[in-house]
């Protein structure tokens, strides 16, 4: 796996808007989730609150310019998925990004 620096996660967000399956919450303190606001949380706590693929913490027009209500404490999963990477591709090409 090659990472890339060329990716601009700011005029894209397809990671952010691939699934609603993604992401889920599954290494984080409880002090770290207690941190974000309950809406944005799922109901069932165990992950980010969606509106259909979309995260609701994200602002913007994917593939445009999009920026994350809660960067300085997203979920781990979401620190995790880095320009490049295996999620960060698959996303991509869900959205036709290249």
């Amino acid at each position: 796996m090659t990472l890339s620096t060329d990716l601009d996660c700011q005029a894209c967000g397809a990671c952010c808007s691939y699934s609603s399956e993604w992401p889920r919450f599954s290494t984080e303190s409880d002090a770290d989730l207690d941190l974000l606001p309950a809406h944005f949380v799922s109901a069932d706590q165990t992950g980010m609150r969606w509106d259909g693929d979309r995260c609701c913490a994200l602002a913007g027009t994917v593939g445009s310019h999009v920026a994350c209500m809660v960067y300085d404490i997203r979920p781990d999963v979401c620190r995790a998925c880095m320009p490049g990477d295996d999620a960060c591709l698959t996303a991509r090409k869900a959205f036709g990004f290249t």
